[in-house]
């Protein structure tokens, strides 16, 4: 009885924006890279043999360019009472950053950074702390203030010309 309350509990304190398995679907996920503006980065996201989603690719800063992301759009979920945007990762001992819009059309995303050790982590980024940001310059706006997100994406671009790869195995909101 006491492991059903304890996993209720949590389960109350978490939800799910998506839990990668081997039966998902990736058709809600796109690509966006640098050739938008002419760059020529290259990636790709696909399930691995494990169920995992794997997002790799190589940066390239050609043409200007220097960026590749992914992004999966949602309806919008209440994200009142929640502290905290969770990812199991496993990366590539690169930097990566993350990004969530309160509004799907927004030309912004509210930005963080965090950066992988090749192992498995559970990386948590308290959603206050998330910055608006338009094409690398930080707005004259206030931080994530909660309410709705919409939309999430993980980017790439640090300046370099760069192989990437990072395993997702799960990301959730966390209240704590």
């Amino acid at each position: 009885m006491l492991v059903f309350i304890v996993i209720a509990f949590l389960q109350m304190n978490t939800t799910v924006l998506y839990d990668f398995s081997k039966t998902t679907t990736l058709e809600d996920w796109y690509t966006v890279n640098d050739g938008v503006m002419g760059g020529r980065s290259t990636s790709s996201f696909q399930l691995n043999e494990h169920g995992n989603a794997v997002f790799t690719g190589q940066v390239s800063l050609e043409n200007n360019g220097g960026f590749s992301s992914v992004h999966y759009r949602f309806p919008p979920l209440e994200t009142t009472g929640y502290q905290y945007l969770a990812l199991r990762v496993k990366g590539d001992g690169k930097r990566y950053q993350v990004r969530i819009k309160d509004r799907a059309g927004d030309n912004y995303s509210y930005i963080a950074y965090f950066t992988t050790s090749g192992e498995w982590q559970d990386i948590k980024i308290f959603l206050r702390d998330m910055y608006p940001s338009f094409r690398g310059r930080t707005l004259d706006l206030p931080n994530f203030a909660g309410g709705k997100i919409q939309e999430f994406a993980l980017l790439i671009g640090n300046k370099e010309e760069e192989a990437f790869s990072i395993e997702i195995d799960k990301i959730q909101l966390l209240k704590e």
